[in-house]
């Protein structure tokens, strides 16, 4: 009984639960928590050296002095006056009044400011003020994730007279694409205007301007009722614009071929014509009918080009004959909407021979006067239905 009593007395200590996971689970000395002071300490100004946790042991130093530290965050793109908080956009202006061509070169914008929707593809839109926009509006590729584009991409208006180097602008739009967004086109990130009787003929001019937000512009009551949309800088200037409205202008060829003894006309391209459908389009062509004359051989008819107002057809028709019968005789050129199932529109015309005036005169009697010489002319369009008769 006593051996029993003495084995009972010797009972074995028992161990805590903590002191059992001290023991197994974390050995050793216990390392200090890191504090995210030090991360980053320069969130933590207010925090005093006495009341922060000692240094932590040499064998744990070279880790925490490893640890990230914050950057500072990279200046903004471009200058930051409030001048240029919505960037600049560098560009180079030509107009070739030899071959009637205005050419508009969009080299790179700077500091552009990133939308709401944070897009930052961009591309560039030009139009000719006044007149319709679409027949004027040309565009550049596309752009895409950056503040600071390069297009260096070359805009060219054929048919660009003296005459619209006085009294036109140039509206340039930096705009964000859509793209594989299912929205509304956004409005312009900016824009500019360049007033075009500042170009002096066959000298480029480059400009770094800055860009301004988006001006609204007013439309005259008389526009109501056309198709098509059309942009104005002033209500005065528009109404004057207005009043005499170009429905657009014609590239013609003239050449009197001895070898084919007949005269050769061609229809080159036309520009800026006026949208009859509804879309702000047309699907040109051209028609051309020789009076007096009668039958087939007088009447010719262009391929027809679709949903263009700056429609290309490099097509040549011949009519035979003497050059001083020729001469007498009167060339009528209508450009017209195509229709399907539907009477076409009328565009509109115009009308070369000896009686005429102007242009359409001095073409019709130069290329005339003198054989194999082949002249070419632009000429606007009368908005007037022709009366000739067959």
């Amino acid at each position: 009984m006593a051996g029993a009593a003495a084995v009972s007395g010797r009972r074995p200590q028992r161990v805590s639960m903590q002191e059992h996971m001290a023991i197994d689970v974390n050995p050793g000395p216990i390392r200090p928590i890191r504090l995210i002071s030090d991360y980053f300490p320069h969130f933590c100004p207010f925090a005093e050296p006495a009341l922060r946790t000692p240094d932590p042991p040499p064998a744990v130093a070279p880790a925490l002095r490893a640890a990230p530290q914050l950057q500072p965050s990279p200046e903004p793109e471009g200058d930051s006056d409030d001048s240029t908080a919505l960037g600049t956009l560098e560009f180079t202006l030509l107009f070739d009044a030899d071959n009637s061509a205005l050419h508009c070169t969009a080299h790179r914008a700077k500091g552009l400011r990133p939308p709401a929707s944070g897009s930052v593809d961009t591309y560039v839109k030009a139009n000719l003020l006044p007149g319709a926009s679409k027949a004027s509006q040309l565009r550049t590729r596309t752009v895409r994730g950056t503040r600071g584009p390069v297009w260096e991409e070359t805009l060219t208006y054929h048919g660009f007279t003296r005459q619209d180097a006085e009294r036109k602008t140039l509206r340039l739009c930096v705009c964000e694409d859509p793209w594989l967004r299912r929205r509304r086109r956004a409005p312009p990130l900016g824009e500019l205007r360049v007033p075009l009787r500042r170009l002096l003929p066959n000298r480029a001019r480059s400009f770094d301007v800055c860009l301004e937000k988006r001006r609204l512009t007013k439309r005259p009551k008389s526009l109501d009722t056309c198709r098509g949309m059309s942009l104005y800088e002033e209500a005065a200037e528009a109404a004057a614009a207005a009043a005499g409205e170009e429905r657009g202008r014609v590239l013609l060829s003239l050449c009197y071929s001895s070898q084919r003894g007949g005269l050769l006309v061609g229809v080159l391209r036309c520009a800026h014509l006026a949208p009859m459908d509804a879309n702000g389009y047309s699907d040109p062509f051209v028609r051309l009918f020789l009076y007096p004359n009668v039958g087939k051989k007088s009447k010719y008819k262009t391929s027809v080009r679709k949903k263009t107002l700056n429609p290309e057809f490099n097509e040549e028709f011949l009519y035979e004959g003497p050059r001083q019968e020729l001469a007498q005789k009167t060339l009528l050129v209508s450009v017209w909407d195509y229709d399907l199932g539907t009477a076409d529109d009328f565009i509109g015309g115009v009308q070369l021979s000896g009686r005429a005036s102007g242009e359409c005169q001095r073409h019709w009697r130069e290329c005339l006067g003198r054989s194999d010489r082949r002249l070419e002319l632009w000429h606007p369009l009368d908005g007037a239905p022709l009366q000739l008769s067959d």
